[in-house]
């Protein structure tokens, strides 16, 4: 058996792949660009048909590459707009499958993570973290990502991580309050050391004193102090949201209740959020040291030993090694040193 992701680096795409994959990509891109509020019902109809008729790994790589280059551009996107699409990708994550919400939302966190650390100038960031948001309002994703983004912003505390802050609570502030309320008062506590320590780095104090002023709004449920919040948007969406998916996959327990080190570090330890995820990699846990250390005390002992360790059915290193141990032994005082070690 060859796990998909090897299977795919080792397969060329023959032409008609390649003509398969070039047509999908048309349907679900012309889907894309009718997308709005009136029709999202027809058109998540056709997406579930085209994710019943092609394989899913496909229909995923398609639609997260049409959905990257659609939303995030150097241009701040309209808030309606990225809104739609991720509430197209919620319902696929509920009526579909949780793959759907996963694919995207690692793609979405590694591109964020990426431009986070490039300096780039554009407004990529703020895209993506919209996106991230309404994953969040979605329920695709639970909000301990969201406070993991929120802490590593706090903890670089750039002008730049600044704005990201805000725009982050104006999104989902109020919804962090009632999910958690006790982990947002320890950001905000977090943040207001940080803005006390930081004070001479920055020239203009005022972004600095106006997030701080945001956060105690949201500390005191007080949405009059947050300049431009409009909760309307997000809940008529979640009202269609509600309509449009089937019971049986709606509801929190679809949520992804991941972090944002076990998304950044998917390709190393697995995807354990997604059910039947293959793994082809390194061991999960690399103790290679302890490893060494059994296959050295096995080595030490005679061919003897081994040989009855084997008719005694001791399959694994482990316990060929406690065996060996054992039946070596001087005395119950050397029996114990060697186990321990």
């Amino acid at each position: 058996y060859v796990p998909p992701q090897i299977r795919k680096a080792q397969e060329t795409l023959d032409d008609k792949k390649r003509e398969e994959l070039g047509r999908l990509k048309k349907m679900v891109n012309g889907l894309i660009n009718r997308l709005s509020e009136p029709n999202l019902s027809s058109i998540s109809g056709q997406m579930e048909e085209l994710y019943m008729a092609n394989s899913r790994k496909d229909m995923n790589d398609t639609l997260t590459d049409i959905l990257m280059s659609a939303c995030v551009t150097a241009v701040a996107m309209p808030a309606r707009l990225l809104m739609e699409h991720v509430l197209l990708v919620s319902i696929l994550h509920h009526n579909v499958g949780i793959e759907v919400g996963a694919h995207f939302l690692e793609a979405v966190v590694k591109k964020f993570d990426e431009l986070c650390k490039s300096d780039a100038e554009g407004k990529e960031c703020e895209n993506l973290l919209a996106l991230i948001a309404h994953l969040y309002n979605f329920h695709v994703v639970h909000c301990l990502l969201i406070f993991d983004i929120l802490k590593k912003l706090v903890s670089t505390f750039t002008e730049k991580e600044i704005e990201l802050i805000l725009f982050l609570l104006k999104n989902v502030g109020f919804s962090l309050r009632k999910d958690d309320a006790l982990a947002l008062k320890e950001l905000i506590s977090e943040a207001q050391r940080k803005a006390s320590t930081a004070e001479k780095k920055f020239q203009d104090q005022t972004r600095v004193r106006f997030m701080l002023e945001t956060m105690l709004a949201l500390r005191n449920n007080d949405m009059r102090k947050i300049p431009g919040y409009d909760p309307e948007p997000v809940e008529r969406l979640r009202k269609l949201q509600r309509a449009l998916v089937h019971s049986s996959g709606s509801g929190k327990d679809t949520q992804l209740r991941v972090s944002l080190e076990s998304l950044l570090s998917a390709d190393q330890v697995g995807r354990w959020w997604i059910v039947g995820s293959s793994w082809s990699g390194a061991p999960m846990i690399s103790d290679t040291k302890s490893q060494t250390q059994q296959k050295l005390h096995v080595g030490k002992v005679s061919s003897k030993i081994m040989e009855l360790a084997r008719k005694l059915r001791m399959n694994t290193d482990i316990r060929r090694s406690i065996f060996c141990v054992l039946m070596t032994s001087e005395d119950f005082m050397d029996a114990f040193e060697k186990l321990l070690k």
